[in-house]
């Protein structure tokens, strides 16, 4: 069966969880879409990604038990994907997970056929909207600009640049998904 795995990567600041939550908004319930939900190691805030938040000992204890399909580590916090969220790839669904970078190699290799998006923006732009995420101090924010993750994105990764408006980034993305004749 063919993965309808879309895993959605990008820096710290592209805008990741609005692109992906306009998209759910204005998806439309006809699809068969799961959108993954994650389990992190922080606190839900308002306006920001629908998470389950959890504590790093809760973590451990889910990551022991094997409740995850995906996870890892980034920014100080860890980051899950449970077996549960990833069933709907068995029922024939397209499954959106908002994944990370530096995890893109070990999700591939368990994932091969996964189609990979990734949402970037601007060196300025990053800047911006992590200043007025108001998490962490301009020197952390340099840092996040200036970090590289060594990866190698696959040849057929739909590029989504988020420098404009959001609804520009997610008609960019439905294209090209389209263009890619996924059926979900």
């Amino acid at each position: 069966m063919t993965q309808r795995l879309i895993y959605v990567v990008g820096p710290s600041g592209a805008g990741k969880d609005s692109v992906l939550m306009r998209l759910r908004e204005t998806w439309g319930s006809e699809n068969a879409v799961h959108w993954a939900r994650r389990t992190v190691t922080r606190e839900a805030q308002p306006g920001g990604e629908a998470h389950e938040s959890v504590s790093e000992s809760e973590f451990q204890r889910l990551l022991e038990k094997k409740d995850f399909a995906i996870h890892w580590q980034a920014n100080g916090l860890f980051y899950g994907v449970r077996q549960s969220e990833l069933l709907p790839l068995h029922q024939g669904r397209c499954v959106f997970v908002n994944g990370s970078r530096g995890h893109l190699n070990r999700l591939l290799a368990s994932f091969p056929e996964a189609s990979v998006v990734h949402i970037t923006a601007s060196a300025e732009v990053l800047r911006e909207r992590l200043r007025l995420r108001q998490r962490e101090s301009e020197l952390h924010i340099d840092r996040r600009i200036a970090r590289k993750v060594n990866m190698a994105l696959p040849e057929n990764t739909l590029l989504i640049q988020n420098d404009s408006s959001l609804d520009a980034a997610v008609q960019a993305l439905r294209m090209g998904l389209k263009a890619r004749h996924f059926a979900c």
